[in-house]
């Protein structure tokens, strides 16, 4: 089975916000590229499930109008990790201090004090990928959060000690990763 791992487009927000769940609006021009891409190599009976944050259900939107033929919905499991109170700050403006209290206990702190700590978000993700078995081809519209912890699951990890396990790569605004899933 293939999960296809789709980043909304460019968000509008400004530069070096922390935007996790905020809700908001992504680049008009960029989503209906994206869509037109998707729609062109997407195969027939494919599963489409989107964050419910409007900049995937935009996303979800567009590819719709183009591929109408495919099943559609969304799913809350999918959207971004909940930074608390630190979303809508500018990165720089978070305490180093707070920063670092993140990266001492990366998996159990809840970001932002009232935030989603690393293992809840791995939980909830994981969640939505141990539904995915049997279930044939699906793609998440979704977060690059959520795609780092898709690809974690696909190779087994569930749990992350330290900040240093977290991968830093993820698909750029409007692109997609495409993962071979064993089922079994």
């Amino acid at each position: 089975m293939k999960l296809w791992l789709v980043r909304h487009a460019q968000p509008l927000v400004g530069a070096g916000i922390c935007y996790g769940r905020l809700d908001m609006a992504a680049d008009a021009s960029a989503t209906a590229e994206c869509a037109e891409e998707l729609a062109a190599l997407l195969p027939p009976g494919i599963r489409v499930i989107s964050s419910p944050l409007q900049r995937c259900e935009q996303l979800m939107h567009a590819l719709h109008a183009q591929r109408p033929d495919l099943a559609y919905k969304t799913d809350a499991q999918l959207q971004e990790m909940d930074f608390g109170q630190w979303e809508g700050r500018a990165w720089q403006a978070i305490g180093q201090a707070e920063l670092e209290a993140w990266t001492t206990d990366f998996a159990n702190y809840r970001v932002g004090h009232d935030g989603e700590s690393v293992a809840a978000f791995m939980r909830r993700v994981g969640s939505a990928f141990d539904a995915l078995q049997g279930r044939g081809d699906t793609l998440w519209i979704t977060h690059a959060g959520v795609t780092r912890a898709a690809e974690l699951l696909a190779r087994g990890i569930r749990h992350i000690g330290h900040a240093g396990q977290w991968p830093l790569d993820a698909p750029k605004y409007g692109q997609w990763r495409l993962l071979n899933l064993h089922t079994g």
